[in-house]
């Protein structure tokens, strides 16, 4: 079996993919890598190998004979960098956010629909254990039909990760709903079993806006080169933020799936911890995740009662080692197999589209008093040619 030849496009944090990728003689290898960042470039030698092509410019790579291509950007350069590959019939493999608008994700599919172009997005959570466990319960039965979802999600490190550089500034993100929210409501609608099509949502710049120590921008300068989990506390101690600081630090939103499942997902970014929290609750019973990584569990309860910490089941979650629970290495097989036969996946541009509709949407209502905002439904075309196999 011959090696799939592998570009990469952004050596940042997420460039763990593309390094996970990279089994030369095992069925995929990374023969080019763009960054605008010299020091990525100048590390990819040793990375990947001396032979590896390294460019400034992404379009270098638009003809170089790449059976797929990584797109690991930052979020608002997505929809540029996948339209033009996907033109030049390169498959791509995009993170998560798909775009950073509605209309970015609807060009994206219309593009690969009409240049018939693999296109798979990096939502990883889809192959998480915990959330693989809770979408087994459901779909089992145990909790009856489903009926309700919430997810309150505590970003403990909200303030290094997404303040402190280009995620601060609405115009690269839209917002953390959708940057950070876009993995939970994606969740949400696979757990849920339908889509968002009505939402609202408040929030506010409650505690980062009122710093007032900010920095020049740093070209080049990544999220590891500051991060330090001892210094990230208290929040109002934040030093360093980004010149640019107007994103909600809080957020909460309410949804309504086409199916009537209602649901709901809070997001805060300066807790004293992280912690993602999952509640579905079916005609039969609920169930509740508690942690996501190895030692988590996850419950079930189906018999009247009053409150007990005791569930009527309890399913432990073995977690694989690797990154995020070990579910990039998942993704990142399932996308090679993807590339080779077009194999169906857990994954799904049109849910990845829903996504962001909804966190639009929402991020939408929110700057808008809370005022509910439909949702727009994609193009049918577009739903009809991603259903794969």
């Amino acid at each position: 079996m011959d090696d799939l030849k592998i570009g990469v496009i952004g050596l940042g944090v997420r460039s763990s993919l593309a390094t996970i990728a990279h089994r030369p003689g095992k069925g995929s290898r990374v023969v080019a890598c763009c960054d605008r960042d010299r020091r990525m470039l100048n590390a990819v030698p040793e990375r990947f190998g001396p032979a590896t092509q390294a460019t400034f410019d992404h379009r270098d790579l638009l003809d170089a004979d790449l059976d797929a291509v990584f797109i690991l950007t930052p979020d608002s350069t997505h929809e540029p960098l996948a339209l033009d590959f996907l033109r030049a019939r390169v498959p791509v493999f995009l993170d998560k956010p798909m775009a950073i608008t509605t209309e970015g994700c609807d060009r994206l599919l219309s593009a690969a629909r009409s240049c018939d172009t693999a296109l798979y997005l990096g939502h990883n959570m889809r192959h998480m254990p915990v959330v693989l466990a809770m979408r087994q319960i459901v779909q089992d039965g145990l909790i009856g039909e489903v009926k309700a979802v919430w997810c309150r999600h505590f970003v403990g490190h909200g303030g290094d990760f997404y303040f402190k550089d280009w995620h601060a500034d609405r115009r690269n993100t839209t917002s953390l709903l959708l940057q950070k929210g876009a993995h939970d409501i994606d969740v949400i609608h696979w757990l849920a079993g339908g889509y968002s099509r009505l939402v609202n949502a408040m929030g506010g710049l409650v505690l980062y806006g009122d710093l007032t120590a900010r920095r020049e921008r740093r070209p080049g300068e990544r999220m590891t080169d500051w991060f330090s989990p001892e210094e990230n506390w208290p929040p109002g101690s934040l030093r360093d933020l980004n010149p640019v600081v107007d994103l909600e630090d809080v957020s909460m939103m309410q949804m309504r799936l086409d199916n009537g499942v209602l649901a709901s997902y809070q997001q805060c970014h300066f807790t004293p911890d992280y912690w993602r929290n999952y509640t579905v609750i079916g005609a039969e019973g609920r169930l509740e995740n508690f942690g996501d990584d190895e030692g988590s569990v996850v419950k079930v309860w189906n018999r009247r009662s009053d409150y007990r910490e005791e569930a009527d089941l309890t399913i432990p979650v073995h977690t694989p080692e690797g990154t995020h629970a070990g579910a990039d290495s998942q993704l990142v097989a399932e996308f090679i197999e993807f590339i080779r036969k077009r194999a169906s996946t857990l994954t799904s541009p049109i849910a990845a589209r829903e996504a962001v509709a909804a966190a639009c949407a929402a991020t939408a209502s929110l700057r808008n008093g809370g005022r509910p905002v439909d949702v727009p439904a994609p193009d049918p075309l577009d739903v009809a040619y991603f259903e794969y196999p």
